[in-house]
């Protein structure tokens, strides 16, 4: 006795799939869909991961201010720049390890470069930028143009 049948006859004659095969195909291109893209085991030794720092972008009425966390990053390896609406922050992240225990010396050493393009939510003077780098977390304080500006506006009933 089958409860689910593997195959069934279609009314033309061909065979088409049941329930669960159904099922398992659609969760198979789930899964190829979610994860196309990421690198095999294989593809990750030839190309090491892509370092991308975490963002936090706050608009307040007179400012933007964008923060990001970049441990191990120097200020020096920092590059900040501003064309349009965009704010691209790049460097380069050197991190070396050392470890010297009795009788073995290990070290490790990572290098990778990073960029990260943000929209600006309004328009900036790119006069009056300030950028600071503390604790291991960028912050840049773009002063928003008169023109982007918010105002409130009051609705008078009548």
């Amino acid at each position: 006795m089958n409860l689910i049948p593997w195959k069934r006859k279609a009314e033309n004659g061909t065979r088409e799939l049941s329930g669960l095969h159904q099922f398992r195909g659609e969760m198979d291109r789930l899964f190829d869909r979610f994860f196309q893209g990421w690198p095999s085991t294989e593809d990750s030794l030839l190309a090491p991961e892509t370092w991308m720092p975490p963002l936090d972008v706050n608009e307040s009425e007179n400012e933007v201010t964008v923060r990001a966390e970049i441990p191990g990053v120097d200020p020096k390896d920092l590059d900040l720049n501003i064309s349009g609406d965009m704010l691209r922050i790049s460097g380069q992240k050197k991190e070396e390890k050392e470890e010297k225990n009795g009788g073995f010396h290990h070290r490790e050493s990572f290098f990778g470069s990073f960029e990260r393009i943000i929209p600006l939510p309004a328009e900036v003077d790119v006069e009056h930028v300030q950028a600071e780098h503390a604790n291991g977390v960028l912050t840049v304080h773009l002063q928003k143009t008169g023109k982007s500006k918010s105002r409130r506006i009051e609705v008078k009933a009548k």
